[in-house]
């Protein structure tokens, strides 16, 4: 907020030495956020030609990437900003990233690019939402910085459940495709585990029991000798037994993505991670479905959220049964984290049939001692 480019309230981060005097090379040394494409793909032209501008406008420092996602380069001056903004968006065709109280770069893995599991294609929706989100990414209007982040599916190559306020999680609905044939390959040798990523050592036999179904988290695996199977009811979509057999087992056919909603990871509390708000959405463009869930959470965080208060904060402080009613969501036991410890629920009247209005001999002649 103290320096920038004209009509944008982000994308600069202002730096200034304390002792200009004794150091005039680095009285300003801005820092610039720029926005990173959709899974981070360059040509060596775009990448000789930002730093070509960096080298005559700036320090010749750059940062490839920050922990935002975006291209950073580091150090200039104030003159420099609008100079280095103009030939950016006009040469270059590429915008500023967020920084401050708005709406973040979004940042997305590689997807249906280059990748066999993804469950939708992460690139599309990071670029239509970056499109359609132009406003509250470089103008802040938000209690505290808003980051969207999409995993094409639970490996999370991007971490989107661990640091994003909102994660687009790719999963599926039907069975994992066990092909059993390749199964018994893996369990006679004939085949590496883990696609040789391990082979650097002698690990000895690949035994399917102790490698996979004894460290499945749910438990949903059984091996016979002969069949493996796999209770889908039970799965929690954790990906181990399929990057430990990638040619024996895959992914489902009824694909989507799940949505998770909070995560941070401050250095005073420490990291949360984000909550499940809804186990299955279809991930089809222009992506409405998943754009009413993000605009009713801001509507609320907006409104309710303390100055400089995440939105997993927010969700602490009033509850997560609030965060399900302002975004319209049926409670489901996937939202549970734990057991209460409040014996009490408290009902609202609405969701009581009949209402308040009980008669207390008929309710005493229905229970009777």
């Amino acid at each position: 907020g103290i320096v920038g480019v004209f009509g944008y309230g982000g994308g600069v981060i202002g730096r200034y030495c304390d002792q200009p005097e004794m150091f005039p090379g680095v009285a300003h040394f801005h820092t610039m956020r720029v926005a990173q494409p959709a899974g981070k793909f360059y040509n060596t032209k775009f990448l000789r030609d930002l730093c070509d501008i960096w080298d005559l406008r700036g320090s010749g420092l750059t940062n490839m990437h920050g922990s935002t996602g975006d291209i950073v380069l580091l150090g200039t001056q104030t003159a420099q900003l609008e100079e280095i903004f103009f030939e950016l968006t006009h040469n270059m065709n590429v915008d500023l990233g967020g920084s401050g109280s708005n709406l973040r770069t979004p940042e997305a893995c590689l997807g249906q690019s280059r990748c066999e599991y993804a469950c939708y294609n992460t690139q599309d929706m990071c670029y239509q939402l970056t499109l359609d989100y132009q406003d509250e990414l470089h103008r802040p209007a938000f209690p505290y910085k808003f980051k969207f982040k999409f995993d094409g599916c639970p490996n999370g190559c991007v971490c989107a459940m661990a640091r994003s306020d909102f994660a687009v999680v790719g999963t599926w609905k039907d069975d994992i495709k066990i092909d059993q044939e390749a199964v018994k390959a893996y369990v006679a040798g004939e085949f590496a585990p883990n696609a040789g990523a391990h082979s650097g050592r002698d690990w000895g036999k690949f035994d399917l029991q102790k490698e996979v179904v004894d460290r499945c988290p749910s438990q949903c695996m059984k091996w016979d000798g002969s069949k493996l199977s796999i209770k889908t009811a039970d799965c929690v979509r954790c990906m181990h037994c399929i990057n430990t057999m990638p040619r024996a087992l895959h992914i489902g056919d009824e694909r989507g993505a799940s949505i998770l909603v909070g995560a941070k990871a401050p250095v005073v509390d420490g990291a949360q991670m984000g909550s499940l708000l809804v186990p299955f959405v279809s991930c089809e463009a222009p992506y409405d479905d998943v754009k009413e869930v993000i605009e009713k959470i801001w509507d609320w965080w907006m409104e309710e959220g303390k100055n400089r208060e995440r939105v997993g904060e927010t969700m602490k402080r009033l509850s997560f049964q609030k965060l399900l009613e302002v975004t319209d969501t049926p409670a489901a036991a996937y939202h549970v984290k734990e057991p209460r410890s409040n014996p009490y629920i408290f009902f609202k009247e609405e969701e009581v049939p009949g209402g308040w209005n009980r008669d207390l001999a008929a309710y005493r002649k229905r229970h009777q001692r």
